[in-house]
């Protein structure tokens, strides 16, 4: 992998996390998710987070009444977290995220000022700063349909097979994704990136 492949992606969410290792592999970074966050609970001041057990929310974060939060869990400064958004498998949230609706997060790292619309799927994902996903957006995590479940990573004509069944996207800073697309497992996108609505994004068309 391209050493600076995090950097170039996610400049900014690599200043907000610092504890995640820039020089690894950004799908590293879900597996040692759990962990990391244990770590960085321990560091965070009463005096401004909420504590409890493997929770860590920001006081000026807003938690509306429904929503599921399943622990290890950190919601930074001035997220809002709408009725009925279900967020577990260990999730970080930085400043000013908003999870809308009946958005589910699974596993995944999200940078600050993005946006998941309502009715999203976020599986095994990193995305960075100011990412849009209109409604009914899907990062799916698994090949469903494949027998052979492998996950293939592709950037500047390598590829990565990845020691993993569960895998989304990277999704650089600033990018758009259209209400009702579905970005497969394996995609990487990189900053700016535009997604049509209904769109497909297939980068692994290795078929069985």
């Amino acid at each position: 992998m391209p050493s600076n492949l995090a950097a170039e992606l996610f400049p900014d969410l690599l200043t907000h996390f610092p504890w995640l290792e820039g020089g690894q592999p950004p799908w590293l970074w879900l597996n040692r998710l759990p962990d990391s966050l244990s770590r960085v609970h321990a560091a965070l001041d009463p005096a401004e987070w909420t504590l409890d057990g493997d929770i860590a929310i920001h006081h000026s974060a807003m938690i509306e009444a429904g929503a599921i939060l399943k622990g290890p869990l950190l919601i930074g400064p001035g997220c809002r977290i709408a009725a009925h958004a279900y967020l577990r498998g260990g999730v970080a949230l930085a400043n000013d995220v908003t999870v809308g609706p009946g958005c589910e997060l699974k596993t995944c790292v999200i940078g600050p000022y993005s946006r998941l619309a309502h009715f999203n799927f976020v599986g095994d994902a990193v995305l960075g700063a100011d990412v849009n996903m209109e409604a009914g957006a899907v990062i799916a995590n698994h090949w469903n349909e494949r027998r052979d479940k492998t996950i293939t990573v592709r950037c500047r004509q390598q590829a990565w097979t990845l020691p993993t069944q569960k895998f989304g996207a990277l999704v650089g800073d600033h990018s758009r994704i259209g209400a009702n697309a579905v970005l497969s497992p394996g995609t990487l996108l990189p900053p700016h990136a535009v997604v049509a609505r209904l769109a497909l994004v297939e980068q692994d068309p290795i078929l069985d």
